[in-house]
């Protein structure tokens, strides 16, 4: 009997042995996938408007009444208009990015909310969500020059007047890749990457 107990010990540390090769190997693997696979950037989904081309010049009006003034030169400052919905989940996921970017950046950036629809859904958003220092602007005709079929949606317009970045934004990469496509001169990272 003693035989066989240690036949089947030496047999289980030969298959444990076996085993830790085995999942060394397939961390090494996860390891070179993880490598290979570029982070994701804002996607853009249609080319109504292009990176580099000059962004619609519109002045709007806010929902607290005031006026804000999209795109055009702007004297060392650049423009995020992030397109959102009261009835958009990921949208409302998204605004402390937005709020944070806007703190980060300040001294660059402008953040302006927009959108289309019920005003009175609209300033809900701004109380429930804490959006009262935001420009929130409500105009389909923008979202229409720009292009946005789909949210949210963000469009980087840099100090010139001219769309830097742009695309779909779901999560916080996303949306930070719209500052460094801006950075780094290119369409998206996607470009970036796919030059390098």
């Amino acid at each position: 009997m003693t035989g066989f107990v240690f036949a089947s010990q030496i047999l289980l540390w030969i298959a444990v042995a076996v085993l830790a090769v085995l999942v060394a190997a397939l961390a090494r693997q996860v390891g070179v996938l993880h490598e290979r696979s570029a982070p994701a950037g804002a996607l853009t989904l249609h080319q109504k408007v292009n990176v580099g081309d000059t962004a619609p010049e519109m002045t709007l009006e806010t929902l607290d009444g005031t006026q804000v003034v999209i795109g055009g030169k702007r004297h060392r400052r650049g423009q995020l208009i992030f397109f959102l919905s009261p009835d958009c989940p990921v949208c409302k996921t998204l605004l402390p990015v937005v709020r944070s970017a806007r703190g980060a950046e300040r001294g660059w950036l402008d953040v302006v909310l927009a959108s289309d629809g019920d005003a009175a859904a609209h300033r809900r958003l701004v109380m429930a969500e804490g959006l009262a220092g935001f420009d929130y602007v409500l105009s389909e005709d923008l979202g229409r020059k720009l292009g946005v079929s789909k949210l949210p949606y963000a469009v980087l317009i840099d100090e010139e007047g001219r769309i830097a970045s742009l695309g779909l934004v779901n999560n916080r990469e996303h949306l930070e890749s719209l500052f460094e496509a801006k950075e780094r001169r290119v369409a998206s990272i996607q470009e970036y990457l796919a030059r390098g």
